[in-house]
């Protein structure tokens, strides 16, 4: 069979390969909102595309939701509802900046028991690693996490990683906790933030900068304290 598909086309197919599970809303919202009929004209490509047998579709839900053609995940798995979960994190980011260098469920120590982020990204300058924690955890699972990345932290591995800076030296991701329940939980060597969403971390950067306009902010000795990010 011949046929040539467009840029478009191409880009929803590598969106798809990225983030495993996209539904329809989204791929409207991030490829069709400029046209006079984004919902139709997203469903006409999506149904012509996965006629071609370039993408995979699960309709266990509403809207559809689209998999790589080589998806691993049953049409039916709780992990659709994950990795849909970091698609919403990702454009909740989009709102305010699209991130860069981004990579779902990353795996930046290369082998297993590592840290094992569910999103890596660049946004706004400063360097990401993203937990997404959609059900309540105990204090000591969720603190074994952190262990995981101070672990990481202390081999200087980090340094070498691809999307480090050149011209300047390296930079540990903050890492952030998306999650509904506050974890007593700290680090003195990594940089933690707990918030619900990502319209709170810019609600509390921008609280922060304002105090430090007003010359009235306190500098923690603890890194993990407070929110001192590159979000200009």
């Amino acid at each position: 069979m011949s046929f040539r598909l467009s840029q478009r086309d191409k880009d929803i197919i590598t969106f798809i390969n990225q983030f495993r599970a996209v539904d329809r809303n989204s791929i409207v919202e991030l490829f069709f909102k400029q046209l006079k009929s984004p919902v139709n004209a997203c469903n006409s490509v999506m149904v012509r595309l996965y006629r071609l047998g370039l993408i995979e579709r699960t309709q266990q839900y509403s809207p559809t939701v689209y998999l790589p053609i080589d998806a691993k995940i049953k049409k039916n798995s709780q992990k659709i509802l994950h990795f849909l979960s970091i698609l919403d994190i990702y454009k909740q980011m989009c709102m305010y900046s699209a991130p860069k260098q981004v990579i779902v469920e990353d795996k930046p120590t290369g082998r297993k028991g590592g840290i094992e982020p569910d999103l890596f990204c660049i946004f706004k300058g400063s360097p990401f690693w993203i937990e997404i924690q959609r059900n309540q955890y105990s204090k000591q699972k969720i603190q074994a996490k952190i262990n995981l990345y101070e672990e990481f932290f202390f081999s200087d591995e980090w340094k070498a990683l691809h999307w480090q800076p050149e011209d300047r030296a390296a930079i540990f991701p903050y890492v952030i906790l998306i999650t509904p329940v506050r974890y007593a939980v700290s680090s003195e060597h990594i940089r933690i933030i707990q918030v619900i969403s990502i319209d709170e971390l810019m609600e509390k950067y921008r609280s922060s900068a304002k105090q430090q306009r007003d010359g009235r902010s306190r500098v923690s000795s603890s890194p993990s304290n407070g929110i001192k990010i590159n979000l200009t």
